[in-house]
């Protein structure tokens, strides 16, 4: 897979876990950057934020900053049309790993008549 690919599968994954974090509670930066770490994404701040604004620009996400706790945070939650995207995205996800789920099933069969390893 080219590293480029790799790239926006990585960014496609992240907007979704960052969309299905978003509707359960209202996160900030750090906290979405340790639940992601928690399912196996690493990312920087630097990484992070730009993707927090394109879910903003693209009225997946709302945000509101509160100063209460002394140190300044920018709170994010999931609009209603970002859980209709979730929701659209995850049926799709599901009939792509049915899909996928087929092919490896048939290359698995294929490789092991050769006596190949798996991949």
């Amino acid at each position: 897979m080219t590293d480029n690919l790799q790239r926006r599968l990585f960014q496609g994954f992240v907007c979704l876990l960052i969309l299905k974090m978003a509707g359960t509670n209202e996160l900030y930066g750090a906290m979405i950057l340790d639940e992601l770490e928690q399912v196996g994404y690493r990312l920087s701040p630097g990484t992070l934020y730009p993707i927090l604004r394109q879910l903003q620009q693209d009225d997946l996400l709302t945000s509101y900053e509160d100063n209460s706790t002394g140190k300044p945070r920018r709170y994010y939650s999931i609009t209603v049309q970002g859980k209709k995207s979730l929701f659209d995205s995850l049926e799709y996800l599901d009939f792509l790993t049915n899909y996928m789920s087929g092919a490896r099933d048939q290359i698995e069969g294929e490789l092991s008549k050769t006596g190949t390893d798996n991949v």
